[in-house]
């Protein structure tokens, strides 16, 4: 069986992995347009952006890898169409037939649009490696960044220039920052540990456009205020890439949606990662993380090779900001009540989340201790009273 992988990021890294350890004998191909092989992301925002990780430890496998488990990498070449009828992907170098085709094309970062400057040159995104390539030279001592957006990726981004010694502001629309992905409580203790800092955070802000007409030199609020700046970066979130999927006529759902197996509206196309979509409580959930590029990778490659086994996600997530980790267990969407404690430091504690007295997520920022009792109680099933999760001398108790 030949199996081509659209992608070269975690997802289509992990799927070729699991092939080859599954015993699949057969043609694996793997279609990047980027030039590079596989290598992490999370680390481009945070340590490689700092200067403090280079490109060999950014790299998924050592180049022989690749070779020594028969996966071909075709690098520098851009999927441009799939023909389903013929089982084929068309890329700007040719056609690739398959037997069966994983999508993992991952997602792109969002951008501001045109008309209010998002194209100017000195506006950043930081999703690619090229894109750290070109942002991190900019970050010079003394220089002024406005970071637009209060997400983790914003947030990271405002931390490393802090380190640097660059002078920043976070701008986030909403009423605060990370308002989609985090409770009131968690916010509270990022936004203190970014104050804590030296950084600026508008929150409730929202942006006109970017000034200048060569060169980003700004931002105009819609107070109007003008702030001015050196360089822009834009951390406003991703969009699913579905280009190919929708072109292809696949159903789209928030992604590309797959079935509890990871297969496509063709039968002989799945999808796994950033890009899809798959079945989960009384809807559907695209989980944009790691952990879930890793284990929905795997579950599809088994069922590729005929597993059929559903897949079911265990959330986790992590942000690193200065010397401060962020640690997520579970999804805290439609939570009822919030539970928080106290951490040993000045900047620490943990955030659980309840939906009709059973725990669903945990945040614990420097507190490693309250996250992994937390993600093992979630992923056992188990749920605490919320009232002794308050007031419990010792977590280790929850687990008896």
């Amino acid at each position: 069986m030949r199996i081509v992988i659209v992608g070269a990021g975690q997802a289509a890294a992990s799927m070729a992995a699991r092939l080859r350890h599954k015993g699949h004998a057969g043609e694996i191909t793997m279609i990047g347009a980027e030039p590079v092989a596989p290598y992490q992301r999370p680390p481009l925002s945070k340590a490689y952006l700092l200067g403090q990780m280079g490109l060999d430890r950014l790299t998924l496998r050592v180049p022989d890898w690749w070779h020594d488990q028969r996966i071909t990498l075709r690098l520098g070449e851009a999927a441009t169409a799939i023909d389903p009828a013929r089982r084929e992907v068309v890329t700007d170098k040719g056609r690739i037939g398959y037997d069966a085709l994983a999508l993992a094309t991952g997602a792109q970062a969002r951008r501001l649009p045109a008309a209010m400057g998002g194209d100017l040159p000195g506006v950043h995104v930081i999703r690619t490696l090229a894109d750290v390539d070109a942002l991190a030279p900019q970050m010079q001592a003394g220089r002024r960044l406005i970071v637009i957006g209060g997400g983790y990726i914003g947030l990271e981004a405002a931390a490393v220039a802090r380190k640097l010694n660059l002078d920043v502001t976070v701008i986030e629309a909403a009423p605060r920052i990370l308002g989609r992905v985090a409770a009131a409580e968690t916010a509270d203790m990022i936004r203190a540990l970014h104050r804590a800092h030296g950084v600026q955070i508008l929150e409730g802000t929202g942006i006109s456009h970017i000034t200048g007409t060569d060169h980003a030199t700004g931002v105009a609020l819609t107070d109007g205020r003008d702030l001015p700046a050196d360089l822009i970066v834009t951390g406003i979130g991703v969009l699913p890439e579905t280009t190919l999927a929708q072109t292809a006529g696949l159903m789209l759902d928030n992604g590309i949606a797959t079935d509890a197996l990871g297969r496509t509206s063709d039968p002989a196309i799945w999808a796994a990662g950033d890009c899809a979509s798959f079945p989960w409580a009384e809807g559907r959930l695209r989980l944009e993380s790691v952990g879930n590029a890793i284990d929905m990778a795997e579950a599809v490659a088994d069922n590729i090779l005929g597993a059929n086994q559903p897949y079911h996600p265990k959330p986790w997530f992590w942000s690193d900001q200065f010397d401060a980790k962020l640690q997520i267990a579970g999804l805290g969407v439609g939570h009822d009540r919030i539970v928080t404690r106290p951490g040993d430091g000045q900047h620490g504690g943990s955030v659980w989340y309840f939906r009709d007295s059973r725990l669903i997520a945990v945040d614990a920022l420097n507190d490693a201790r309250a996250y992994m009792i937390g993600k093992r109680l979630i992923e056992a099933g188990r749920s605490p009273d919320p009232d002794a999760v308050a007031s419990a001398p010792d977590l280790k108790a929850l687990l008896a």
